[in-house]
């Protein structure tokens, strides 16, 4: 079974959420003159890739939030450290908050589900 048949078989709540993750992510394309966004378009299209590549391996199990966590983590850092540029009263920059937010509560959660993962627990 692929990815997004996986997804269309979990609870709303959470097919809201990971197509909130996508749209925000994706949108980026939109901001394409903004470093930032070249960054977070790059950082979506790599962890599909590692995401697509461990659920083949893996299923639909817990360490698919590796792909946010390897690709995330260092997307968050560089946006962290520019977030002097970031000017709240653009458009861009308000968009680039909510990606900062939006992967930052999802890499907490990916963090601890990869954990869980390496701990034995499965889905």
């Amino acid at each position: 079974m692929d990815f997004f048949h996986d997804v269309m078989r979990q609870p709303a709540w959470l097919q809201i959420w990971i197509g909130w993750l996508g749209a925000i992510n994706l949108s980026s394309i939109f901001f394409l003159k903004r470093p930032e966004a070249r960054w977070a378009l790059a950082a979506i299209a790599t962890a599909t890739l590692i995401i697509t590549g461990l659920h083949a391996h893996y299923g639909y199990q817990r360490i698919l939030g590796l792909g946010h966590v390897i690709v995330w983590t260092p997307l968050l850092i560089y946006l962290y450290r520019r977030r002097r540029t970031w000017w709240l009263e653009t458009i861009s920059g308000k968009w680039i908050i909510l990606v900062f937010t939006t992967d930052l509560i999802s890499l907490a959660v990916d963090y601890t589900d990869v954990v869980r993962f390496a701990l034995g627990e499965r889905l």
